[in-house]
């Protein structure tokens, strides 16, 4: 009697879960931006600075395990819409850590918050998706 596919172990990835932490800090920079931008005051800015640093090193960390990953063969291929949001998103908040580096009002108004938000619009997309970048790992009949 056949066994169906569904009844093996199938892995599951351990990137989305760094990815998902990730984008939660780059999307909490987007509201404490936002609180800076309506009080002015300074430990706002500074919250961003530091959220969007710990999204960005979680972002590497998710990287190198998905190498891992894709190394190991523990997933399936890259879903290149999911990579790209990412990416853009990744990207985005390189320039927007930067740009936090400025002084006071400067660092955050206006093109601080404004990649802030696309950043976080970006997110929220990759995060309805599922936090994924790849696809489930193809089960052949020899892998269970």
């Amino acid at each position: 009697m056949a066994r169906p596919a569904a009844a093996g172990y199938i892995a599951r990835p351990v990137h989305p879960f760094f990815v998902s932490l990730g984008g939660t800090l780059l999307m909490a920079a987007f509201f404490t931006d936002y609180m800076y931008a309506s009080n002015a005051l300074m430990q706002w800015a500074n919250f961003s600075a530091w959220l969007i640093t710990g999204g960005l090193v979680l972002a590497l960390v998710a990287t190198i395990i998905l190498l891992v990953e894709l190394a190991l063969r523990r997933t399936g291929p890259i879903r290149w819409l999911d990579f790209a949001l990412l990416a853009v998103a990744a990207l985005l908040s390189i320039a927007n850590v930067f740009i936090h580096t400025r002084d006071a009002w400067t660092s955050v108004v206006p093109s601080g918050i404004t990649l802030s938000a696309i950043t976080a619009i970006l997110l929220l997309i990759a995060g309805l998706r599922g936090w994924r970048v790849t696809a489930d790992p193809v089960i052949t009949r020899g892998d269970y």
